[in-house]
């Protein structure tokens, strides 16, 4: 009798230790990859479809996001960082003195309608006038531009200097200055010899390279005796004007096409190869980005040229055998190049002419020209090329009568 009575509490003992097991189960279905594990009464139900299923641990929070949420690494090298870092003072240091100073730029940029950013432009300036080590060293300094707010934070006279540049570009003295630029070429640099003593150098800093200062009655004289020269030839317009503040590209080239490698293709179709073509730019662009004086009466200017000539193409012959053609050769092409480079700033008076000579350089224009018989496409010619600026004063019209060109797309990054 007390083994039964004591069989039948032993039975409902462990039915009573089953259930907090049995609380563990939910018929959510299981996550991805999860076994469909059953309760302990699973065997006696068999095959039931109200079978409990697996559910993760308390350990483990369950929410709908945890399974599609990618695992982040700590710091994006995948690694802890190795340099000390810190949040810093929570202000701007100034122990040099440094002041902030908001500058109002949009009377310049609401006339500016040849770029998206002109705003851009004065901080070019800015950045070469002061030089690029003043912003990027001690003392702590700060340089931002908007559409209509120049922001800066820096000493006292780096401020100066921020302040008259801006003051440069929002005069509306200048609005309405323009410039003229001229591309020239002579066949020979014996030109010098009767115009010496017109020729007032100044200052260049690259290779080659003459600049000189000429009274503007003298600039007419030199140029219509170069006109009864048959080397002489002019590239670009007379008439082409550029606002003061504004960049200007003037360039003529073509692309010339070339095989440059071939990549075997051992299996495929005949001929067993790949040829692989390149394409050269082969002409001048010249960038002229002028800046007058608050007081009209010097101009600064940064002219950058680049000119490149195709003198031949070297033949190279490459073995491609094939199943077909065991002995199979082609043909690439390796270039042989001449170019030249002018990049320099320029300061001179309003009242005289700029005259650069990029001394005996490739011919400029693509093809043939005239009496020059080799041109970029038939050989090595050779020209005295020249670069004619000259201020052109107040425009009495109106000024979007200036000839539209390409505007600048680069930015400058050296001091000259």
């Amino acid at each position: 009798m007390f083994a039964k009575w004591f069989a039948a509490c032993t039975l409902m003992l462990g039915a009573f230790a089953a259930r907090p097991i049995a609380a563990q189960y939910q018929t959510d279905p299981p996550p991805d990859g999860a076994p469909n594990a059953q309760g302990p009464s699973s065997a006696a139900q068999g095959a039931s479809t109200n079978a409990p299923t697996w559910r993760p641990p308390a350990t483990m929070p369950h929410n709908a996001a945890s399974h599609s949420e990618p695992i982040h690494p700590l710091t994006p090298l995948g690694h802890a960082p190795i340099a000390h870092v810190s949040k810093g003072p929570g202000t701007l240091p100034n122990d040099a003195g440094q002041e902030w100073r908001d500058y109002d730029i949009s009377p310049y940029t609401l006339r500016v309608t040849s770029t998206n950013k002109p705003e851009q432009a004065i901080v070019d300036w800015i950045l070469l006038d002061t030089g690029y080590e003043a912003w990027h060293s001690d003392p702590l300094g700060m340089l931002s531009a908007s559409r209509r707010t120049l922001r800066v934070y820096h000493t006292p006279q780096i401020q100066a200097l921020v302040g008259e540049m801006v003051d440069r570009f929002v005069n509306s003295e200048a609005e309405s200055h323009a410039f003229g630029l001229r591309v020239l070429t002579v066949g020979s640099p014996n030109w010098r010899s009767k115009a010496h003593h017109v020729l007032h150098p100044v200052p260049a800093q690259s290779q080659g390279v003459q600049a000189w200062l000429l009274a503007k009655e003298d600039v007419s004289l030199l140029l219509a005796d170069l006109r009864r020269r048959s080397d002489f030839r002019e590239h670009s317009t007379p008439h082409l004007l550029v606002n003061n503040g504004q960049s200007t590209v003037v360039a003529a080239t073509q692309t010339k096409n070339y095989t440059r490698d071939v990549v075997l293709r051992p299996g495929s179709a005949w001929p067993g190869y790949e040829a692989q073509t390149a394409q050269i730019e082969e002409g001048f662009s010249l960038e002229f980005h002028p800046l007058l004086a608050v007081d009209g009466k010097t101009i600064d200017a940064i002219i950058k040229c680049q000119v490149d000539q195709v003198e031949k193409m070297i033949p190279v012959m490459i073995d491609v055998p094939s199943q077909v053609a065991p002995r199979q050769k082609t043909e690439i092409k390796v270039p042989q190049i001449a170019s030249c480079k002018l990049h320099e700033r320029f300061r001179w008076p309003v009242d005289q002419v700029l005259l650069i000579s990029l001394g005996v350089v490739s011919f400029p224009v693509p093809g043939t020209n005239g009496n020059l018989p080799l041109g970029l496409t038939g050989g090595a010619a050779r020209a005295d090329l020249l670069v004619v600026v000259e201020s052109k004063g107040k425009l009495t019209g109106n000024p979007s009568d200036l000839r539209a060109v390409k505007p600048a797309a680069t930015s400058h990054q050296g001091r000259y």
